[in-house]
């Protein structure tokens, strides 16, 4: 059997000049399976376009924080921020977001994997890259959230903007996509290629690649000037410099990306 390419994306977050580049990317590779693993919205000021492209390209959506608390009618703003991107959406993107799967499962080369955005339990738990043994071995559970059914070989997952991967003597694997719109660290876009024999059951070649794409950040920041989008000075340090704006403050978040918590 032919090995077979997908690409993973995550946490575009409203930056279309990044999914753009990215996207050119995975065409030359001549890849033409993509999922991916939420947070289209916020932060960035081009959250419609983003979803349309992504409606438009990737064969799995899944869900992700901002796509699950921005859009819900049941959460009341007191944020301007907030207002502004959830005004962004176009008519039904919001139902669209809130209704996208928790997970998705696929075999691939003998290896049972199962895709995320942030947890096992919710999109609102985050497991960082220097997480305990404990939460290691949680990814791999099933939950409510995830349903029954085989537990995983590999987990793939998102949103803490952090790229890594890890693999213990059981053989289980985590990885992080890291985020195509929104990198830390590094902030050049970032994409995980998966390779192997899509749903087979024997073991077989296997391989995860990590992809990094240089992208034309200073002409997304005149976008989002020109759009007036909120916390502009915060945005600039993220996608220019890879610093996460809540580290300028004490290490705190700002109120705007704090979701509630279930």
């Amino acid at each position: 059997m032919a090995l077979e390419r997908l690409a993973l994306i995550s946490d575009v977050h409203g930056n279309l000049t990044a999914l753009e580049a990215v996207l050119a990317d995975i065409d030359a590779r001549g890849i033409t399976r993509i999922f991916n693993l939420g947070d289209y919205v916020g932060k960035g000021p081009r959250g419609r376009e983003v979803v349309e492209l992504c409606r438009e390209r990737c064969e799995v959506n899944i869900l992700g924080n901002w796509d699950d608390f921005l859009p819900d009618p049941a959460r009341e703003f007191d944020n301007d921020a907030l207002r502004w991107w959830l005004d962004q959406l176009g008519p039904g993107q919001g139902e669209w977001l809130r209704a996208l799967p928790f997970s998705h499962d696929f075999v691939m080369s003998g290896r049972r994997i199962r895709l995320f955005h942030a947890s096992e339990e919710t999109v609102h738990r985050r497991v960082r890259f220097d997480h305990d043994e404990a939460e290691f071995l949680g990814l791999f559970t099933n939950t409510p959230a995830t349903g029954d059914g085989p537990v995983p070989d590999v987990v793939g997952y998102a949103d803490t903007h952090d790229p890594y991967y890890e693999t213990d003597r059981e053989r289980r694997t985590v990885f992080n996509t890291g985020s195509v719109g929104n990198c830390m660290g590094d902030p050049t876009p970032v994409y995980v290629v998966l390779e192997g024999e899509m749903d087979s059951e024997v073991d077989a070649p296997f391989s995860i690649t990590f992809v990094r794409v240089p992208y034309d950040w200073e002409a997304e920041l005149a976008v989002a000037a020109e759009m007036g989008l909120p916390h502009l000075d915060g945005y600039t340090v993220e996608i220019r410099d890879g610093v996460y704006r809540g580290n300028l403050a004490a290490g705190e978040e700002p109120d705007y990306h704090r979701s509630p918590r279930p």
